[in-house]
């Protein structure tokens, strides 16, 4: 026999509607923030780069890198260790790791992690990384983006958003996720992902990110 239900739907209300959001397919999104502190060292550590010119041009990275942007350079790996930035990465990817797969990363690997300075008219073409974890934080970001020509529709203004892309437009699966950075706010991603950087447009005011590769334990790749 059917069991009938205790109360028809007609008459039940928001608070009694229980919701459970399973998400078993696609890849994650994790938001988090980056201390205070940090982000002062590693602004601090970029401005000694950018006016010291021999450092900055053993550093360039910009032709490992596919944004056409006013520069890309890399960590040095004692600063990425003693600034605690490393830690920082170890810490948020064994924690999100734990919470997917309650698994404990035993090799946490960064293979690399850079500064990207962008200015107005410059872009990051869409594109992924090598290695398993990826992420990207925020270090500076204009007061303003820029208007676009449909000034009355501001849901339609990407300048300076990074643009997530994944699969193609279904039914409650959108297949692109545009997010405004802000600073402090850093995303953690699987680096095969397809992501790309807006322009952005009327101001002198940089946009300055920081990046990194990881490698973790194979048997969680595969398992």
């Amino acid at each position: 026999c059917i069991q009938r239900p205790r109360k028809s739907y007609k008459n039940m209300n928001d608070k009694e509607l229980k919701v459970q959001v399973l998400r078993p397919f696609g890849p994650p999104i994790i938001k988090v923030k980056i201390p205070n502190e940090l982000i002062i060292k590693i602004n601090d550590y970029s401005e000694l780069v950018f006016n010291d010119k021999k450092k900055l041009k053993t550093l360039d990275h910009g032709d490992q890198l596919a944004g056409n942007v006013t520069q890309e350079f890399l960590l040095e790996e004692n600063f990425a260790r003693d600034s605690g930035w490393l830690k920082f990465l170890s810490i948020v990817s064994n924690h999100v790791i734990k919470s997917f797969l309650n698994k404990d990363i035993k090799s946490f690997n960064v293979t690399s992690t850079w500064i990207v300075r962008q200015f107005q008219n410059e872009y990051n073409p869409v594109h992924n990384h090598t290695a398993h974890l990826s992420g990207v934080g925020y270090l500076k970001v204009p007061t303003n983006f820029g208007d676009t020509v449909q000034k009355k529709n501001e849901n339609r203004n990407k300048n300076g958003k990074i643009m997530f892309v994944h699969g193609s437009q279904q039914f409650l699966s959108r297949a692109i996720l545009g997010i405004t950075p802000a600073v402090g706010d850093f995303y953690l991603f699987p680096s095969y992902l397809l992501h790309l950087v807006n322009p952005y447009y009327d101001t002198l005011e940089e946009r300055r990110s920081i990046s990194f590769n990881a490698t973790i334990d194979e048997s969680l790749i595969d398992g």
